[in-house]
């Protein structure tokens, strides 16, 4: 570490771990550093991060752990690295979207006055009006949701002014419960934070504002007019509560790359931090992962994990009631396109594991793989042969909102005569149409969002980059390929374990060094190496192929409306 160059530092602060990054101009990750919430600190009781309480659907963390794993990463970072602090000019991050931190009316005094000597939790707990943070998982709030899907009225008009329909776990629907079932605690509270502002106004001695990306995952944000939307924060603070409601949110920073001002004496005093090192601001988990890899355009990445993720960068905004839209966090007038689905990686093992026994020496997976690779597109084995449909939900999904159930559907090549299938098809057919269904789906509800990436093709992704534990498998390559296409390929893509971290250090890096006009692409881009971070591991596009999937959506289409209606009868 004998280089002297500038130095910029990530947080990400999930549901399990606080994880920080250091890297350099360069891009070049200089350190790591990480707490890991049930190991360092069971003394909090808590299990995966959270306390659960299944008779109400709470799902919360307590915010006094948070505090102490601030020191704790940073003690790690600066002493046992170590790290030479002095040199970081800038620190950004992300925190688990959706969660909110109240703080009281003794904040600001407590924030400005951190005395180096004592930790932030000794400081710093007695500035929050409700000592629990409302995790992403939690469920109590549907009597709100229901109230938001109807306040401006349907839940497409609501996903058409914020982005998305009402969620358990979206900010407003969350503020709406706690001002209903804690009266006393919305009183007493005078700002209310984002997990990733909480964190950014811990390093920045003062209430930092809401992110331009993060606000979105509120129900509270009128997207089209880039405002708070007045009926949603009257919905959520009561009739004669939005202006009090505003004030407590405050104003979001509408320029994600704007630093907020100086780091803490608390930090330079404790951790040797520069004492004009800059706090940028930090922004959501799902937002910082797509600026860990320069998402250009046209790019998506698909997670591959127990749920399943797709993204992509867009400047169109086409919103629906099934999916998220979120601003993109540095590209004004661009969007995160985002859709989440329960069945992922556990759905595929189900299927898996109802596989035939498989030869001596062989796993799980290789069958699977084996039975997907050996079984032809809609498994159409010859020109006749019947399209084969299918769901396979072991969980109710959110995308489509259908019953955990396996529904098997039979179309014409050419997308017509759609019917349920009386017969069962074989486990190895089954292992195709599961893997096609997640991809259809994929390509189903962003087909508004795509264009031709280039004369003489359709309207498909340029890349599609795959992460997780999936994207190790060449099967599921080879079908999202045939599916999504991929004008230029399919790419396992590799930033380690702290993809949000390294997308909040990118983020501080390019706030303090781009110039005039530079966007967050142009910066980080000419010096991202794809050598080490990405894998070539399909063609993507392959034309007929393609086509033929196109064939058929309109018919996949009608398998999940149909099955929606028979719900609503019951």
């Amino acid at each position: 570490m004998s280089h002297q160059g500038p130095l910029y530092l990530g947080f990400d602060l999930s549901t399990q771990q606080l994880k920080a990054i250091v890297v350099d101009s360069d891009l070049k990750t200089i350190a790591q550093s990480k707490v890991d919430f049930d190991a360092d600190f069971s003394k909090y009781g808590i299990q995966k991060g959270v306390h659960v309480r299944p008779s109400t659907g709470e799902v919360y963390a307590p915010v006094a752990m948070w505090m102490e794993s601030l020191d704790l990463v940073l003690h790690r970072l600066s002493k046992e690295m170590p790290v030479p602090m002095s040199r970081i000019r800038g620190v950004s991050g992300s925190g688990q979207q959706h969660g909110s931190v109240y703080w009281n009316y003794q904040a600001h005094d407590a924030l400005k006055g951190l005395d180096a000597s004592k930790e932030l939790v000794d400081q710093l707990s007695g500035a929050l009006a409700h000592e629990w943070s409302p995790n992403w998982q939690d469920q109590s709030t549907q009597s709100e949701c229901d109230a938001f899907d109807v306040e401006l009225g349907d839940r497409e008009k609501l996903a058409g002014v914020t982005g998305s329909g009402a969620h358990h776990r979206f900010t407003g629907t969350q503020i709406m419960r706690m001002r209903r079932v804690r009266p006393e605690v919305y009183a007493q509270t005078s700002r209310i934070s984002l997990v990733s502002s909480w964190l950014a106004s811990i390093l920045l001695g003062s209430i930092a504002p809401l992110d331009i990306s993060d606000v979105c995952g509120m129900n509270l944000w009128d997207i089209p007019n880039q405002q708070y939307s007045s009926e949603l924060l009257a919905l959520a603070a009561g009739k004669d509560g939005a202006d009090d409601l505003r004030k407590k949110l405050g104003e979001p920073q509408m320029d994600g790359g704007t630093p907020f001002g100086n780091i803490s004496p608390y930090f330079v005093e404790r951790y040797a931090f520069h004492p004009e090192c800059q706090i940028v601001p930090f922004t959501g988990d799902n937002p910082a992962t797509i600026l860990a890899l320069p998402l250009r355009p046209l790019d998506a990445i698909v997670s591959l994990g127990t749920s399943t993720t797709f993204l992509m960068n867009t400047p169109k905004y086409k919103p629906d009631g099934a999916y998220h839209f979120f601003n993109h966090p540095t590209t004004k007038g661009h969007y995160m396109f985002m859709l989440c689905y329960k069945n992922g990686g556990l759905a595929r093992e189900k299927v898996r594991d109802a596989l035939p026994k498989p030869a001596d020496g062989q796993t799980g997976w290789e069958a699977f793989n084996k039975a997907v690779l050996d079984t032809p597109p809609l498994a159409m084995a010859k020109e006749g042969d019947q399209a084969k449909l299918g769901l396979y939900f072991y969980l109710r999904e959110t995308v489509p909102n259908i019953r955990a159930g396996t529904w098997r559907f039979t179309c014409d090549s050419d997308g017509g005569n759609l019917q349920e299938s009386r017969e069962e098809w074989s486990k190895e057919v089954d292992a195709r149409v599961i893997v096609e269904s997640q991809a259809l789906s994929m390509r189903l509800r962003s087909q508004k969002l795509v264009h031709s990436p280039r004369d003489g093709l359709p309207a498909q992704p340029r890349r599609i980059y795959l992460v997780g534990g999936g994207s190790l498998n060449p099967a599921i390559a080879s079908v999202i390929g045939d599916v999504l296409g991929g004008a230029d390929g399919v790419y396992k893509l590799d930033v380690g374990g702290s993809a949000c971290a390294l997308g909040g250090a990118y983020k501080a890096l390019w706030a303090m060094e781009r110039k005039h006009g530079e966007t967050f692409d142009q910066v980080i881009g000419k010096r991202w190496k794809e050598e080490g971070s990405i894998e070539k591991v399909d063609a993507g596009f392959k034309d007929g192929t393609y086509q033929t999937y196109g064939s058929v959506l309109g018919s996949f289409e009608e398998m999940e409306k149909r099955l929606l209606a028979e719900e609503q009868k019951q």
